[in-house]
């Protein structure tokens, strides 16, 4: 009975709705009629005769007439078909309706971001001066792969020495673009979190802009749905447990409604988080505490961790920045793609200039200017140096009368220039006397600026807040905004302002102009000699070269004249005794030299190397890349003296035929010419053939590991015949046969005492024992002992990177090599030394380096 009533009204149902149901299908007859036919509820011929009728009305009236004939079975099945197509369309029109606001959203989130990266500000930006993006923006020279650098030495200078390296092997260096940086070559290896390196001023923020840029843009490949920016800069003030949805919403309000759906969608999401470097907590992440919720209160170190390591979000990609200084604290493991900033090319810095300057004729001619002066041309390959010395061009060409010679003048003619244009005083004019007081008012602020310089250099800073600046400081905002950067983050209940120098260098530079005007002793020597202090000051021989620059005649008097700055006589007096004594005594003892050499050269004062007068010249400078600065440097010191060069170290140096040919007339000079660990070839190995040839003073020689075979060793026999001065003969590690020493003989043993050719392509019983000059093995003499001693120096003051080079070289030994005491001693302490790196190295792939060679020294020591 219940169910005839319930037929029943289904037929009752078609008819009553039978307007309704003409209205509602008409736009899908064709579909219905599919499914009816599917369902086995119409047969062919019913189709047939509905698709005889014309229009879709009448077509939909016919269908229902026939479903009324064909009785309530029929229409009850029609009724639940119809019900699930209705709940099908409702589903797809909210799906569309969410598509739509998902858009919506997206398009508003691309105009917030184009709004927050149209505008590159520079340091010295006027108040409501704005500079399109756009059209200021310079490509960087990206590279794949992990470029390691020394981040025991300062970073600016080591990036100097890299680049310096990656000029010079250009095919092992693959470009990158941005568009690249998350793809792979390797289907089944997803690129998702990418680390970008580079040191401070390289660009980093400003790639990070042009991604953000890019995007808002439509400029790249739509990859991404949402590019979510934070800085590690504004996380420092997040001084509570939040989530990781809060984390956005502090700067994407706008986010709100669709965030879910953007966090769920995570394979179509970009973070970028920028300047790790600056991170509060950046040593700490090795938390054990992951997050796995996104609205799971947490301390922002352990949400950054849980990001890194994919345990939020974990198809999301990620791009992190920072500076080499604080890589070693990253979680490198969960990194898929590293990528270096190499700065400008030589094309993108008269590109900068020509951006820079807009009248052409005017940039042609600054460029020219630069081109011609070696320091400056090697700073613009730095963004932020380029554009420093572009100022330095623009505003302060009057300034003094030749273009700067070092670092400090430019810097020195930077402040000025800035100062100048605060006051709007023009600089060559005498002060009046109400200018008296604004000279005195901003050199005040110059020096507290300093001493905040200073105090955050010690501590390793280069972050502050407002309670770091006195209130006489923050009065001068205009002032201070030209050196500072500002970021102001405003949280509920209170707004924080944090600083930082516009530079690292700038930073530097202040911090020099406070050690040299106040009364306080100089707080360091210019040189560090133990490897602990090394490592631990290296970070500060930019810093020394600024003091040493400033406490010089001419930049102390451009300070006095046009900042009201007066550097303190004593200081000046006692720094100049220092620097006598420390290069008397550095040469004497062979001990690193280039920093002094170059705080020297910052002097620009002949009178200096005049007056240093060691017992013995030994020269220093292995294990640097040098780069012709440092040639400059070398030159500038040793040309002062006539006297014999007792030793000239350039192990590991990079040098080549070109500064070799540079240095000719120094090389001349050499008693002992340390070139090994340089990859030399014939024409390199025909200048010091050269040397050879008219030498007078030459007595010691070493090649080792500098590629060499028997026809660079014969080049070199012939040079030593004609005149017959060199002694020793260190060839180790190279690419000579028996026959090509044995083309020495009839230099053995006079004038060669001894030939070292250990390491080469030799077979011992092919060298006549009686051949005693010719030594292919360990010997138990003091020239192997202090060779030991050399190396192992070496090795503890290099960096992980150095030392797995240097092992790979001297860990190819046999066990009778051993037999000899200097060897036990030597290669026990390499040991130790190989231990102690291993417990403190935090890089993964170094790690596995380090213990290799651990576990070599341990099976060779157990076997000697």
């Amino acid at each position: 009975m219940v169910e005839e009533k319930a037929c029943a009204s289904c037929l009752k149902a078609i008819r009553q709705l039978r307007v309704s149901l003409v209205d509602e299908l008409e736009g899908r007859i064709d579909s219905l009629l599919d499914t009816l036919l599917r369902q086995e509820l119409f047969s062919r011929d019913d189709r047939e005769e509905v698709l005889c009728l014309p229009g879709p009305r009448a077509r939909t009236r016919k269908v229902l007439d026939i479903l009324e004939c064909k009785g309530e079975e029929a229409a009850s099945i029609f009724l639940s078909l119809r019900s699930q197509q209705q709940t099908s369309t409702q589903d797809g029109t909210r799906d569309q309706c969410q598509s739509v606001e998902y858009d919506k959203v997206k398009q508003k989130h691309k105009e917030v971001l184009r709004r927050r990266s149209q505008s590159l500000l520079f340091y010295n930006t006027r108040h409501g001066e704005k500079t399109l993006f756009s059209e200021h923006y310079v490509n960087l020279l990206l590279l794949d792969g992990h470029h390691c650098l020394e981040i025991k030495k300062h970073e600016i200078l080591t990036f100097g020495q890299k680049r310096l390296a990656l000029q010079q092997k250009p095919v092992l260096h693959r470009k990158i673009t941005l568009a690249e940086l998350f793809l792979s070559k390797n289907p089944n290896r997803k690129v998702r979190k990418v680390l970008v390196t580079g040191v401070a001023g390289i660009g980093k923020t400003i790639l990070v802009q042009k991604i953000l840029f890019d995007f808002a843009e439509n400029m790249v490949s739509p990859a991404f749905d949402f590019v979510i920016h934070m800085t590690f800069r504004d996380l420092n003030l997040i001084n509570k447990p939040t989530s990781f949805r809060q984390l956005i919403l502090r700067k994407n309000r706008h986010l709100a409604k669709e965030l879910d759906r953007i966090l769920e969608n995570d394979s179509k999401l970009l973070i970028i988080l920028d300047g790790f470097d600056e991170f509060r907590h950046y040593r700490s992440c090795d938390e054990d505490l992951l997050v796995t919720e996104l609205d799971e209160d947490a301390e922002v170190v352990e949400i950054f961790v849980s990001l890194i390591q994919g345990e939020l979000l974990p198809n999301a990609s990620i791009l992190l920045t920072s500076r080499p200084a604080a890589i070693d604290h990253i979680p490198v493991g969960c990194i898929d793609r590293f990528a270096l900033i190499a700065g400008f090319s030589f094309t993108e810095v008269r590109d900068f200039f020509s951006r820079y300057f807009q009248e052409a004729g005017l940039a042609e001619q600054m460029f020219a200017v630069v081109a011609q002066n070696e320091l400056m041309l090697t700073l613009c390959f730095i963004p932020a140096f380029c554009y420093i010395v572009c100022c330095v061009l623009k505003e302060s060409g009057d300034l003094c009368g030749e273009s700067p010679k070092t670092m400090t003048d430019i810097y020195v003619q930077y402040l000025v220039a800035l100062l100048r244009s605060h006051t709007q005083a023009r600089a060559e004019t005498p002060p009046r006397e109400n200018e008296r007081g604004v000279v005195q008012q901003l050199s005040d602020t110059v020096l507290r600026l300093g001493r905040l310089a200073f105090q955050k250099l010690m501590e390793h800073q280069t972050l502050f807040y407002s309670n770091d600046l006195d209130a006489s400081l923050l009065e001068e905002r205009s002032l201070i905004s030209a050196f500072l950067d500002k970021t102001v983050a405003q949280e509920a209940g209170f707004t924080e302002e944090v600083y930082s120098f516009a530079h690292l260098t700038i930073q530097e530079f202040f911090a020099a102009i406070y050690c040299a005007v106040v009364d306080d002793p100089l707080p360091f020597p210019l040189h560090d000699s133990s490897p602990d202090t090394r490592s631990t000051k290296g970070h500060l021989a930019l810093f020394k070269r600024f003091l040493s620059g400033i406490l010089s005649e001419r930049n102390s008097c451009l300070l006095s004249r046009h900042a009201g700055l007066q550097c303190n006589p004593d200081k000046v007096k006692c720094y100049r005794q220092m620097i006598i004594s420390e290069l008397e005594i550095l040469c004497e003892n062979g001990a690193h030299i280039l920093n002094v050499l170059h705080c020297l050269f910052e002097q620009q004062d002949s009178s200096l190397a005049l007056a240093a007068q060691p017992k013995r010249l030994r020269i220093n400078v292995s294990d640097e890349t040098l780069s012709q600065m440092d040639y400059n440097t070398i030159k500038y010191f040793l040309n002062f003296s006539k006297e014999n060069i007792s030793e000239l170290d350039l192990t590991g140096t990079g040098v080549s035929c070109g500064p070799l040919q540079d240095i000719k007339h120094l090389l001349l000079r050499c008693e002992s010419l340390w070139l090994g660990e340089n990859n030399f070839d014939m024409d390199a190995v025909q200048v010091i053939a050269d040397v050879l040839q008219v030498s007078e003073s030459i007595i010691n020689l070493g090649l080792g590991w500098s590629n060499i075979g028997d026809k660079e060793l014969g080049a070199l026999s012939d040079a030593i015949r004609m005149k017959r001065k060199l002694r020793e003969l260190w060839i180790e590690g190279n690419q000579v046969s028996c026959k090509g020493l044995l083309s020495l003989t009839d230099l053995t043993p006079d004038p060669l005492v001894k030939v070292v050719a250990i390491w080469n392509n030799l077979v011992d019983t092919e060298i006549s024992r009686s051949e005693s000059s010719l030594v292919v093995n360990f010997t138990d003499d003091d020239a192997w002992k202090e060779w030991g001693a050399w190396v192992f120096n070496r090795c503890e003051a290099s960096s992980n990177e150095k030392l797995v080079t240097v092992l790979h070289k001297v860990c190819n030994i046999s066990v009778h090599c051993l037999e000899t005491t200097w060897a036990k001693t030597f290669y026990r302490r390499l040991l130790q030394l190989v231990k102690h790196r291993t417990e403190i190295c935090t890089e993964e792939e170094m790690l596995r380096k380090l213990k290799k060679f651990e576990g070599i020294l341990n099976s060779d020591k157990s076997e000697g």
